[in-house]
């Protein structure tokens, strides 16, 4: 990625009085889950650092279209689907630029070191090449969530039942679960979710529990999964590995990025059963709220798993779902 040396990796919250430069960066995924990371040779600003590809998008040119020239001159491959993803701005010595990222899925010719002196293929969580570029951690952080974002719906299932259907879906990949019952007294949900924890561990599998920041701590939950209503009242992120956050419009999931949540989810995209009234915000809707957005984001609202394309191609991380996680 050609880029000025950084002087400051964080994501900026105010606006800067430059436009940015627009540069277009290339995740590359493999079907085992892997990304390309390729190191930066002695001639560049920091040699020997880990990164995404990608490069400035040339006046008159599209993003997309820079990425697929980018690839082309550093790799040597042409760009068959690519998902744009997340939005990263930071500030450098002579621009502030903004990192358009984009999920690479297929591609034609193999992969070369053409721009660069190395590469490797690394999973998101257990990267084993350093140093890394700091514009990176965040990135792979966010590429370690899974496509599919399952909340539990025990009061309509039972608890033995909900249980079950809990085992059958980590048998089959679940990665990443939402503990939301609300109309749960405390002590029930507590024992509920000590049960969720007792078949999740084991796989890896990240259990948030909704709202109740203090509960997720003491059962040792990964993390907690904010309501709307939260984002406008906490003044920091909480203290757990993993915090999500439930947004309706583009500044809730500002109030969600600035309070340093690791992802969101978005909705509702389509009419759902729970919200007969409610009119969803349709696919362009979303596609426009997510288009600039700093975290990964889920769509929420009458998901189903055929939706999941068209989720990745408005912008989406994957999609959210409760009822539809449970009924297969």
């Amino acid at each position: 990625m050609k880029s000025p040396q950084a002087t400051n990796s964080s994501v900026l919250n105010n606006p800067v009085e430059s436009a940015p430069v627009e540069v277009a960066v290339g995740v590359l995924l493999r079907g085992d889950g892997a990304v390309l990371l390729a190191r930066r040779p002695p001639s560049k600003v920091y040699a020997g650092y880990w990164e995404f590809p990608g490069g400035k998008v040339e006046p008159g040119e599209t993003v997309r279209a820079a990425l697929d020239r980018e690839l082309a001159e550093e790799l040597g491959i042409r760009v068959e689907t690519a998902y744009r993803w997340i939005t990263q701005v930071f500030t450098y010595p002579h621009a502030t630029v903004r990192l358009n990222f984009f999920r690479v899925i297929s591609w034609q010719d193999e992969v070369h070191a053409i721009e660069h002196d190395g590469m490797s293929w690394e999973q998101p969580d257990r990267v084993g090449v350093a140093p890394l570029l700091p514009a990176n951690h965040p990135v792979l952080r966010g590429l370690a969530l899974p496509a599919e974002y399952a909340i539990t719906q025990c009061t309509d299932l039972g608890i033995d039942a909900q249980i079950a259907r809990l085992r059958e879906r980590i048998e089959g990949g679940l990665r990443l679960v939402q503990v939301r019952e609300p109309r749960m007294a405390e002590a029930p949900r507590e024992a509920f979710l000590a049960r969720v924890l007792e078949v999740a561990r084991p796989s890896g599998v990240r259990i948030l529990v909704n709202a109740d920041i203090g509960l997720a701590q003491r059962m040792g939950a990964d993390g907690v999964h904010l309501t709307s209503r939260q984002l406008g009242t906490l003044h920091s992120r909480p203290d757990l590995p993993w915090v999500g956050a439930s947004c309706h419009d583009r500044a809730e999931l500002r109030a969600a990025e600035k309070l340093g949540a690791d992802f969101a989810v978005l909705g509702s995209v389509l009419p759902t059963q729970t919200h007969p009234g409610v009119a969803p915000l349709g696919w362009e809707r979303f596609e426009s709220i997510v288009q600039e957005a700093a975290i990964p984001v889920y769509s929420l609202g009458g998901m189903r798993p055929g939706d999941l394309q068209t989720a990745w191609s408005r912008g989406g991380h994957g999609i959210a779902m409760q009822r539809a996680s449970w009924d297969r």
